[in-house]
């Protein structure tokens, strides 16, 4: 069982590594990583006042969603298309769409829906994400769509965190280039890194939950 007293502190822990970065721990969005973790996990993030919470995948979110209500939910991992129909009424932000087939299948389920473009910064196989010379397509065609595109994810490279800064920076500098204001990149271990390179928005669960089972 996760402790809500013990999600309460480490909630301060990560709002202290974001300010001694350099950050602004109030003007940077905190989603709270709850895949593999139960229920609980998710009401004890809504009591500490985190409603952004995130999943990736979709049987776990949904079965999660049915049984909670106040949380904003946001979509991590691969889109599969015949899925899209089932979450369509639950998400707030789909954070991963690397393709547009997948856009198009949202835009029909949920018309003018709100999404970043999952970019493949490291070049790793097992990630996911379009390759960042084809994000300014990607981002044309899902704004085509009506889609709502609000910004940029990525995930960074295996290995330490400061692996994560050049990728993290060229993340940024390709967000400007596109007009899009919100960059979702960093998670529990490359926080600090993602907070220096403009991050608006933060995926920590380990470092929220404590690890998983």
């Amino acid at each position: 069982m996760i402790d809500p007293a013990a999600v309460v502190e480490r909630l301060e822990q990560v709002r202290g590594r974001i300010a001694a970065a350099g950050g602004d721990p109030d003007a940077i969005t905190l989603v709270a990583m709850t895949k593999g973790f139960g229920p609980d996990a998710v009401r004890a993030a809504l009591a500490a006042g985190l409603d952004r919470i995130g999943e990736n995948r979709a049987q776990e979110l949904r079965a999660k969603a049915a049984e909670i209500d106040g949380a904003q939910w946001h979509f991590l991992g691969r889109i599969q298309r015949n899925k899209v129909r089932g979450l369509a009424p639950l998400i707030v932000l789909w954070q991963s769409v690397d393709r547009a087939e997948v856009g198009e299948e949202i835009a029909r389920r949920a018309p003018g829906a709100s999404v970043l473009v999952q970019v493949n910064v490291s070049g790793e196989p097992q990630k996911g994400g379009c390759a960042p010379a084809d994000t300014p397509g990607l981002v044309d065609r899902l704004r085509t769509l009506g889609l709502d595109v609000q910004g940029l994810m990525a995930i960074g490279p295996t290995g330490p965190p400061e692996a994560a800064r050049e990728p993290f920076r060229a993340l940024a500098a390709q967000a400007r280039t596109l007009d899009l204001d919100h960059l979702s990149m960093g998670m529990t271990e490359d926080l600090e890194v993602a907070v220096q390179e403009g991050a608006t928005m933060i995926r920590v669960g380990r470092g929220l939950f404590g690890p998983r089972a």
